[in-house]
């Protein structure tokens, strides 16, 4: 088992871009810097879609132009095609993300075209980050199971994984996007890509819908993998999984890795102190069970007010 874990929070993006309640730009950029006071140097913090399909990340080129986009602290976006690349470039962003889908059905229901296709879109997306030397991160969705397909083959999974790193993405997150999978078959997937890709290049983006995350994550960090994605307060969803709960927690998360002494580089209290100032913005609970069970601690919530 390693002894450090990189956490890559996506609270700001993938956690907010299907909540209900507008987060004002001013929000967004406070619960960024109380997530980077936390110790986070990963933050997704956007996406360049269409507005008329995610409203909520409409706003996103006013987020970025106020962060330190040259700093130690790493802001990807998602960029899902040529059109979000270029308002990206525009944008200054040094880091991008783009996503594939290990299942045909989801692919089509997603973003309206064939698992083939999708990665045929994204070739000039890669051409344009190599020539403005901005780093390209690869999502693949649907590793573990399909809302439409059920069970999808791991071979799939395999090529596509395959298929972003040939491209040029230097990392590859393997998603359970609609949080369906089970220990041993998580350690499964992940042995099978790693057996073609270099494990260092591979992480984790396992969504908590049947409980099964944190078991999911640890059966694959045996296998090697050192990267997990996670959201504050559990935040996130898919509008095209029915039923699909949030990221699994950074507060859960952080909570076992320290507790197995594994070193994140985190500090557990602000990011429950970040969950709670974004969880009342959006008049909901948090969806950590850690933060629920610690409540806020009034000396942490004030540390970046």
């Amino acid at each position: 088992m390693q002894n450090s874990v990189r956490i890559v929070e996506v609270g700001p993006r993938d956690g907010l871009q299907n909540e209900k309640v507008a987060v004002s730009v001013a929000t967004k950029l406070e619960l960024i810097a109380r997530l980077v006071n936390a110790g986070l140097t990963a933050i997704e913090v956007g996406s360049f879609v269409s507005p008329k399909r995610v409203p909520q990340m409409a706003d996103t080129h006013q987020v970025v132009r106020h962060l330190s986009l040259d700093g130690p602290t790493r802001y990807p976006v998602l960029v899902p095609n040529e059109q979000g690349m270029t308002a990206a470039i525009a944008a200054g962003v040094r880091e991008v993300a783009i996503f594939a889908s290990a299942s045909e059905t989801f692919s089509h229901k997603n973003i309206n075209c064939s698992i083939a296709d999708s990665i045929e879109r994204f070739r000039p997306v890669i051409d344009m980050a190599k020539a403005k030397d901005v780093a390209v991160r690869g999502y693949v969705s649907c590793v573990l199971g399909c809302p439409y397909e059920g069970a999808v083959a791991v071979d799939s999974v395999v090529s596509v994984s395959r298929r972003l790193a040939d491209l040029g993405c230097y990392e590859i997150s393997l998603g359970d996007t609609i949080g369906i999978g089970t220990p041993r078959q998580a350690q499964e997937v992940a042995r099978a890509v790693a057996g073609e890709i270099d494990v260092a290049m591979l992480a984790l983006h396992f969504h908590d819908t049947r409980g099964q995350a944190l078991a999911n994550i640890l059966a694959c960090l045996e296998e090697g993998i050192s990267v997990v994605d996670s959201a504050v307060a559990g935040l996130g969803g898919c509008p095209y999984a029915p039923g699909a709960a949030g990221n699994v927690s950074t507060e859960d998360l952080l909570f076992m890795l320290h507790g197995m002494g594994i070193s994140t580089g985190v500090d557990l209290d602000r990011v429950v102190a970040a969950g709670h100032f974004i969880t009342t913005a959006l008049g909901r609970p948090s969806g950590s069970k850690v933060a629920q069970s610690m409540g806020v601690d009034p000396a942490s919530r004030a540390l970046c007010a």
